[in-house]
């Protein structure tokens, strides 16, 4: 019996985007209690059900505005679904947004800790791995400047090492990799092979039909929110690139 890693069951997500102008925080209170304040709804994803087994290499693909990144916010537990429900069974590393749990006035040694203290790690556990973290991101060089005189690159870098040097259960890629240089990329697809083969479970989004058949076995692809298809990674790349 196939163990899942997660499960989303009939999620969606809506947003409200107000259409109008409002000058003030009086008056867009005032527009509320009227009833008059003018919205759009917007469903970032509608009605999707899949799952994705213990140690899976899972990709999610789509044009931009698809709605991927707000799946794996959902997944990552950073939104809420409007409707349906999640469940996540292991310990998540998210790598959604570059320098997300940075602090841009720390030093890339203080980050080490802040950043492993957000997924939950004490900071002697974090310790126990910090020379691992720094070599792996070969930033020793940058050890104590601050994060916000880094390159998107460097961010990027010293990310993936704190999320993937504690192998986590679930580790999830938004695209970050695309700002590293060549040899730090491979680098890292030579890690999530490593970490694959340990039974990580992984969910990556990204553009790059060659990264997604290279690193996932199965696929899925949407479209505005609705899923297109789900199955195989070749099969869905391929009824993928067929549309665009």
């Amino acid at each position: 019996m196939a163990v899942y890693a997660v499960e989303v069951n009939n999620v969606t997500m809506k947003f409200n985007l107000a259409r109008e102008k409002v000058d003030s925080l009086k008056e867009y209170f005032v527009k509320n209690i009227k009833k008059n304040h003018i919205r759009d709804e917007y469903y970032a994803v509608k009605d999707i059900t899949f799952r994705i087994e213990k140690g899976e290499s899972f990709a999610i693909i789509g044009a931009n505005g698809s709605g991927k990144s707000t799946l794996l916010k959902m997944i990552a537990g950073i939104y809420k679904p409007t409707k349906g429900n999640i469940i996540v069974r292991g310990s998540i590393a998210p790598m959604i947004e570059l320098g997300a749990g940075f602090d841009s006035d720390l030093t890339a040694a203080e980050n080490v800790f802040l950043n492993g203290a957000v997924l939950g790690y004490s900071r002697a556990f974090m310790q126990k791995y910090f020379d691992s973290i720094i070599d792996f991101a070969e930033l020793w060089e940058f050890i104590d400047v601050p994060v916000k005189n880094f390159s998107s690159g460097m961010k990027a870098r010293l990310g993936f090492s704190i999320a993937t040097a504690v192998e986590p259960d679930i580790l999830i890629v938004d695209e970050i990799l695309s700002v590293g240089d060549a040899s730090f990329r491979k680098k890292c697809e030579q890690r999530m092979a490593e970490m694959k083969a340990k039974g990580t479970t992984m969910i990556l989004v990204s553009h790059s039909m060659d990264q997604v058949l290279k690193t996932c076995n199965k696929a899925m692809w949407i479209n505005k929110g609705d899923m297109m298809c789900i199955g195989d990674a070749k099969y869905v790349c391929e009824r993928y690139s067929a549309k665009t």
